[in-house]
């Protein structure tokens, strides 16, 4: 094997349209009976567990495990109905990119992502795309974005039997903190603008590559091959 590409999913691989936040609203709702806002929560690019302490804080509730647990549990309960509501599709370029590297026995591919595994499982499998991935890191794994690289790099490892160098690893994502991940573990980093942040904010953390969409597979496949 020559390649990894490890995917982030919101921003990049699909558009939720909001579910997941709508999801996380439901769940405020339905678990602790309060029927607040999200606003001021700094979510994007950030795991679910780091997205959850920071409502927990807002609403003085306890950040235990037992509250991260139930406040989880509500959320991938809620999530299905919200994709459904919200329009959720497939970003340009991704199904032919997928399955391309599907094909391509000298790339690897995995999820790096901050969704819970359950949440990761939902949204892709919603699209028809989880199957691609047979490895990844989530939020499960740590709170903090920087340190999800090492859990992915060593799945890909047991998955695939291979050890891959840094300059063979691919990190793509749509947010500054996927450019900051990629970097942590001395990956190449792609960062695609078809999230919240534009061109030119991204471009200011310095990623190996950018796109404003994948839609040119020709034109990522040769960055990849680079």
């Amino acid at each position: 094997m020559k390649t990894l590409l490890l995917w982030d999913i919101d921003g990049t691989l699909l558009s939720s349209a909001g579910a997941g936040l709508r999801a996380l609203t439901v769940a405020l709702s339905r678990e602790f009976g309060i029927d607040g806002s999200l606003d001021g929560i700094d979510w994007a690019g950030r795991t679910d567990r780091f997205i959850v302490r920071q409502i927990l804080q807002k609403y003085s509730l306890p950040a235990s495990d037992e509250m991260f647990n139930r406040y989880l549990d509500g959320y991938v309960a809620a999530l299905p109905d919200e994709l459904l509501r919200a329009g959720s599709s497939v970003l340009p370029g991704i199904p032919a990119l997928l399955q391309r590297v599907a094909e391509d026995p000298s790339i690897a591919q995995g999820l790096l992502t901050g969704n819970i595994r359950r949440g990761a499982e939902t949204k892709l499998g919603f699209h028809g795309l989880w199957d691609y991935f047979t490895f990844g890191a989530f939020a499960n794994d740590a709170e903090f974005r920087n340190e999800l690289g090492p859990h992915a790099l060593r799945r890909a490892t047991e998955t695939t039997g291979f050890g891959f160098a840094p300059d063979q690893v691919w990190v793509i994502g749509d947010t500054p903190h996927d450019i900051a991940c990629g970097k942590a573990i001395g990956a190449r980093t792609l960062a695609v603008a078809t999230g919240h942040h534009t061109w030119a904010e991204l471009e200011a953390h310095q990623p190996t590559a950018i796109r404003s969409n994948l839609s040119d597979v020709d034109s990522v496949w040769r960055t990849f091959h680079e």
